[in-house]
């Protein structure tokens, strides 16, 4: 007789954890009273890390689908929105160097590629500005909603910044009362295998024997079940991505009504970039720097010269990076999920997504029984090697652009050995035409979409030689859009609210529901 899987145990109650546990428990609500049940496994002993203090939008929907009230999220998570990131002096080290990634797509995007049009009458607005309203609301300090809007509607697309130390304990609480997930608190001593080498138990200090019939191994950098136990070994990517280390401080606000941004603030450095988020009631600063071209005290003095004065007496916490992930991400019965699988550089963001999309995937694709599970697991391992290739290929296009040669960190990045051949390939295609749609992708679900390479490869300065007569009879549609992306900008720019001053009004009053 075929044995069905119904016995889900997660390993690990971090961020990756509990929203593995959220998004399975959610998505087989039907099944639990047929027994299927999804169990995490917790150490009382062992802090969670706490990486990731900015999402996607997708995070949206994931918390709409596992139940979570928006107004809740952004009072108990210190949440605040994001609406991108702004990019300083990547491209030429220049005081007025800066680019944005917003979260919204060009105008008209699925109707006709702006790009060409932009390089040739561009008047000296930048791509951005051009085709987006959502960098001069960024520029403003504006919320991406009103108070009306309802729970995970936008008027401008937005992602959030989280208070990683918060977010577990509130996905936990949510999971545990409203999903029926059981959460065991207890260490795992022994991982027990089976005959076929599947595992087949935990044995825990605390609550002895845990069974399971598919693992999610969510127990951080120490991959305990696919890395200690089944020997997936680890694929270094720090020849591609030099980072290495992050020190990482919270800054609390002059005041409590201080402006606050709305958009991550990347600012490069001599040997890295300092990330600066804000959240309703501290900034969270960090210097990410490769090691290999920065002592840590140089590295000290830098982030103390971004943060200023207000760093004395604040405690800077150092965090090793690891760049690079798993070779395989699903072996037997296991799969890895969160730090577990890897981790990149947070340039981008890629952590928490990649659980999402991770969680999301072993949800909907939940093997029947073990007899179709391997064949689960070449879909989910081939789908995950590609989306963290592609988000390689993305962050390295921050750094390959650059035009900066003040320092060996910078020099280095732009040495054609650094650079993953798939992305030389797209740049040398993207020298005679800008990247548009699905012209260059071969996936449905990328991770980051073809506005994302425009509003990256244009905000650094790079140039498509477009031939000018492959637009010819498209001017007055192109004119048409970048108009209405400008009606678009003055009409959210003089009606959405200060960013702070929305946030305030969501903790009085919350938004509306669904």
């Amino acid at each position: 007789m075929v044995r069905p899987i119904q016995n889900i145990v997660i390993v690990g109650g971090g961020t990756a954890g509990w929203l593995a546990a959220g998004v399975i428990a959610a998505r087989h609500q039907g099944r639990m009273k047929t027994g299927f049940t999804v169990t995490l496994v917790e150490s009382p002993n062992i802090g969670i890390i706490g990486v990731g203090e900015g999402t996607w939008p997708t995070m949206r929907s994931t918390l709409e689908k596992i139940g979570v009230s928006e107004t809740a999220f952004f009072r108990e998570c210190d949440t605040a929105f994001k609406q991108g990131a702004s990019f300083a002096r990547w491209t030429t080290g220049a005081a007025n160097d800066a680019y944005y990634h917003p979260l919204m797509l060009p105008q008209g995007f699925t109707q006709l590629n702006l790009v060409p049009h932009w390089l040739r009458s561009g008047r000296g607005r930048s791509f951005c500005d051009a085709v987006c309203p959502q960098g001069q609301l960024c520029d403003d300090g504006l919320a991406p909603k009103m108070i009306t809007t309802p729970e995970y509607q936008a008027v401008a697309n937005y992602a959030y910044h989280l208070d990683a130390g918060k977010f577990a304990p509130f996905l936990q609480r949510h999971c545990t009362e409203k999903l029926g997930v059981r959460h065991v608190q207890a260490d795992v001593l022994t991982v027990n295998r089976a005959e076929n080498g599947d595992i087949a138990s935990l044995t825990t200090r605390q609550a002895g024997d845990i069974p399971g019939d598919l693992f999610v191994d969510c127990s951080g950098f120490s991959a305990l079940l696919l890395g200690k136990t089944l020997g997936v070994p680890f694929k270094d990517c720090s020849d591609v991505l030099f980072c290495d280390t992050a020190l990482a401080v919270q800054v609390p606000y002059e005041t409590p009504d201080a402006p606050m941004a709305s958009h991550t603030i990347s600012t490069a450095q001599k040997a890295g970039w300092i990330w600066d988020i804000g959240l309703p009631t501290r900034r969270g600063i960090g210097y990410v720097y490769s090691s290999r071209h920065s002592s840590e005290e140089a590295a000290q003095e830098e982030l103390a010269r971004y943060v200023g004065p207000a760093i004395k007496g604040l405690s800077v916490r150092k965090i090793p990076i690891r760049s690079g992930h798993r070779e395989t991400f699903w072996k037997n019965n296991c799969v890895a999920v969160g730090l577990a699988a890897g981790f990149l550089e947070p340039l981008e963001a890629s952590a928490i997504v990649l659980v999402e999309l991770s969680a999301k995937l072993i949800a909907e694709q939940m093997p029947a029984n073990r007899e179709v599970m391997d064949i689960v697991a070449a879909r989910f391992n081939d789908v995950t090697s590609y989306r963290w290739g592609r988000i390689v290929d993305f962050l390295k296009l921050h750094y390959v652009l650059t035009k900066r040669t003040d320092s060996r960190f910078w020099i280095d990045n732009v040495d054609p050995v650094s650079v993953p051949d798939r992305l030389k390939n797209l740049l040398l295609l993207w020298k005679y035409r800008s990247p548009w749609f699905f012209d260059e992708f071969d996936r449905l679900e990328e991770v980051f979409p073809a506005a994302s390479y425009q509003y990256v490869l244009y905000g650094m300065g790079f140039r498509s030689e477009v031939d000018p007569s492959d637009s010819d009879g498209t001017d007055a549609i192109a004119a048409r859009l970048v108009e209405e992306n400008a009606a678009v900008t003055r009409r959210m720019r003089s009606q959405l609210p200060k960013n702070r001053d929305l946030i305030r009004k969501i903790h009085d009053f919350g938004l509306q529901p669904i």
